[in-house]
């Protein structure tokens, strides 16, 4: 068969789908008809003593409504269809309006990590051109010190405790502001309050017509040149994984799902597979800004009946090996896809004796929307195995390097190359770089992803190694060029390199290898302490290592390849020891 693959569908799963020609937020309106008064977002910050629940609820009318009093709020500032919105908010819902109110009038969403330095904000600012920014409170210091290095024209400030009722308005207000976790911004001068625009605009937005090919995100990714790029992924890109998945999960109920939002919606994975997906099947969304809390985690999936949980390996880990797991009834879950990070077999059998639940791997990357592959919902689930592809996505392996007349050429049953795809849901390009475009997309619409995998007789794939070197740390990806860029900036680094090291938690963690310049003496907290200045958590080696050189070609380039085997082989040695 050209497609053994399709012959493993569960039953109910088609080869291909009838895609709507309308926007993202046409598409979702039909839940906005259907179920008004179900709730289509909810926050769960604590559970409170007889049963009260500290947090928002917004139902679909609700949601709608607000949506549309600040679609007409941006409008009057002068945000129209093509300009860019970023959005730098922690799951809540507010990050569920200010992305929809976006879509709706046409303009681009710029999805943006809460957790990014000021230098990481400045470069996806300038890089995308944002005219706006939809931003949590505690995070506007941030902003404030490089708006003016920007386009950044007016700026939305969101507060975690806005939309709460007045009670637990002022219970969480006053909290914050005890603990020190609270940052007064005042408005004016360009600076808006998104519970003020909400609360003074009609909800009546200009009509916008918005074409399914035209963009709606751009989605920053990594690449082997260290720099970060956006993936612009039009609506309908969203829209064909949207539809894909649901159809990947015959036995999902329209108007009865309970999603755990507990992975970012910043990252593309969260925002599509819990958050776009819940929104189009009338699911009731639990937003959690802190997913690390596991045992309010335990709790909401107890408490609230949650069904369908999309997360990252490193979630269910924590769940199966936290202390009190035993004290909670988690048998509501009936589906999980697991995404970001591959998954140890044996985390997928605790989790599902102890949810009764189907906890399945797929994959996906952020140029395709992001999901390309699962395992099957209800049959058979592979170990190590990435699954089949997904309605109307066309897979092969092909050649690790082009034949004579450029092209790269498929290969067979159990060989190894790089895995390529096709499908409506990869994207349109990279934003401002054609030339990095042509390296991963070619004119018949093959998405090279840079991962290594073979295909097996039934039409599984698995991923043997990455071809791009990428370092992927509880399900975030991480360019270890942009992490050696730092590196360079410290005046006693000579040379730096940068790689993934295995990591029982994290999958894989960041390790530096660094020769100093002659003379000078530096200790691992201080090279640390340097980083988190200028990235992200996650991106912040945990473990450096000094050395008197580092590995190289003949030719002088540093050679990360060696000190990856060089872990693999130290890792080998202490697990037969």
């Amino acid at each position: 068969m050209e497609k053994p693959w399709l012959q493993h569908y569960d039953p109910g799963v088609p080869a291909s789908i009838d895609y709507p020609e309308v926007d993202l937020w046409t598409l979702l309106k039909s839940s906005f008809r259907n179920y008004p008064d179900q709730y289509a977002v909810r926050m769960i910050l604590k559970y409170l003593p007889l049963g009260f629940k500290l947090g928002a609820k917004l139902t679909y009318r609700e949601l709608e409504e607000k949506v549309n009093r600040l679609a007409t709020a941006m409008a009057g500032m002068g945000i129209q269809k093509g300009d860019r919105v970023a959005i730098q908010v922690p799951n809540s819902p507010g990050t569920v309006i200010a992305f929809l109110a976006t879509v709706r009038l046409g303009a681009i969403v710029v999805n943006t990590n809460p957790i990014y330095t000021p230098r990481e904000m400045h470069h996806q600012f300038t890089d995308s051109g944002a005219k706006a920014v939809v931003i949590w409170n505690n995070l506007y210091p941030k902003l404030q010190e490089i708006q003016k290095d920007t386009d950044v024209e007016r700026v939305i400030v969101y507060h975690l405790e806005d939309f709460m009722n007045p009670v637990y308005h002022k219970l969480l207000r006053n909290t914050l502001q005890k603990k020190g976790d609270w940052v007064e911004v005042p408005e004016g001068n360009g600076v808006y309050h998104m519970k003020t625009l909400i609360e003074n605009n009609p909800p009546n937005p200009p009509d916008v017509s918005i074409d399914p090919d035209e963009v709606a995100l751009f989605q920053y990714t990594g690449g082997t040149t260290g720099v970060p790029k956006a993936a612009m992924l039009s609506h309908r890109n969203l829209i064909a994984n949207i539809l894909q998945i649901e159809a990947w999960m015959p036995n999902m109920a329209h108007g009865k799902e309970v999603f755990m939002g507990a992975i970012p919606f910043f990252h593309v994975f969260g925002m599509t597979v819990a958050m776009l997906e819940s929104l189009y099947v009338g699911g009731k969304l639990i937003v959690m800004p802190d997913p690390r809390d596991i045992e309010l985690l335990m709790t909401i999936i107890q408490q609230e009946g949650v069904t369908l949980f999309p997360g990252v390996p490193t979630l269910y880990i924590a769940i199966i090996n936290h202390k009190n797991v035993k004290h909670y009834d988690l048998h509501s879950v009936k589906a999980c896809i697991s995404g970001g990070a591959p998954l140890p077999v044996e985390v997928q059998r605790k989790f599902e004796a102890l949810t009764g639940g189907k906890l399945r791997e797929g994959y996906g990357l952020t140029e395709a929307a992001p999901v390309t592959h699962a395992n099957p919902i209800l049959g058979q689930s592979k170990a190590g195995s990435i699954g089949l592809p997904f309605p109307d996505v066309d897979a092969r392996i092909v050649s690790l390097e082009p034949d004579e007349s450029g092209k790269f050429q498929p290969l067979g049953i159990g060989e190894e190359g790089e895995l390529a795809v096709r499908g409506p849901q990869v994207m349109v390009g990279y934003w401002n770089r054609p030339d990095e475009t042509k390296k991963v997309k070619d004119n018949e619409g093959w998405l090279y992803t840079g991962d290594i995998a073979k295909m097996d007789e039934d039409g599984y794939f698995y991923i043997v190694d990455r071809k791009k070197d990428l370092i992927i740390a509880s399900g975030y990806n991480i360019v270890p060029r942009e992490v050696e860029e730092v590196l360079f900036e410290h005046p006693k680094v000579q040379e730096a390199i940068v790689a993934g090291v295995p990591h029982p938690k994290r999958g894989e963690t960041v390790k530096a290898y660094i020769v100093l310049k002659p003379g000078e003496t530096a200790t691992e907290e201080e090279i640390i302490a340097f980083c988190k200045e200028r990235l992200a958590p996650y991106k912040v080696p945990k473990m450096v290592e000094f050395r008197t050189e580092l590995p190289k070609s003949a030719v002088g380039k540093l050679l990360r390849r060696v000190l990856v085997e060089e872990e693999k082989k130290k890792l080998a040695q202490q697990q037969s020891s």
